[in-house]
């Protein structure tokens, strides 16, 4: 099985060590392998898993994109993980966490790497006219309860040419190839969930419910 290099690995502990008092980030669980990680949050949360759990893969063997589309998941060079949430909106309001997502995933790019990013509608981002990141968003109704939601993330970091499919070589990128240097991938995670944390409480989570910051 695959093992990330030690000196880039994501350690729940670590990461989770920047949320205390955040929504999004309060619970962390990284897998070494999954088949999709939309499919194993869902095999790992209970009735009392509270909104925010962020799980984490190494590898996914089985990603989803958008419309059933395989997503290359290149082992311990991106970023690939799924966030647990019970938005205060209409199930059929859904659409506006995929926004949500790829806006804060532009903001953290821009911010971060001073790479203008596009975004693509209905749930890419852009850098250079080739895809960097994507967006996922499943939702579960709940009986008596505020339905699921489960925002499934991949974004390219460390990949190289060669780590994509050939048929991917025009429509796909890493930062690392747009920067033309490797990315700190947990320094990154850590940016990114607490974008992703800061603009879902303001949007979805109404002022009686919220963790104090």
């Amino acid at each position: 099985m695959f093992q990330a290099e030690s000196v880039d690995r994501l350690i729940a502990d670590e990461l989770q060590a920047h949320f205390a008092c955040a929504t999004i980030g309060r619970q962390i669980i990284v897998l070494e392998q999954t088949g999709s990680t939309n499919d194993a949050i869902l095999q790992v949360a209970t009735g009392n898993t509270k909104e925010g759990l962020v799980l984490f893969a190494e590898h996914q063997t089985a990603g989803r994109g958008q419309r059933g589309n395989r997503w290359e998941s290149a082992a311990g060079k991106g970023l690939w993980f799924s966030i647990l949430l019970r938005p205060e909106i209409h199930i059929s309001e859904s659409g506006r966490l995929t926004v949500w997502a790829i806006e804060a995933i532009s903001d953290v790019i821009r911010t971060e790497f001073s790479i203008e990013p596009t975004i693509k509608l209905p749930n890419d981002v852009q850098v250079h006219g080739r895809k960097v990141a994507g967006v996922l968003v499943e939702t579960r109704a709940q009986e008596k309860a505020p339905h699921l939601a489960i925002v499934g993330i991949g974004i390219n970091l460390n990949q190289s040419g060669e780590d994509f499919p050939l048929e991917l070589h025009d429509k796909a990128v890493s930062l690392a190839m747009a920067l033309g240097r490797q990315v700190d991938r947990p320094r990154f995670a850590v940016a990114l969930l607490q974008n992703l944390d800061r603009i879902y409480r303001e949007k979805f989570v109404t002022r009686a419910t919220r963790l104090p910051s």
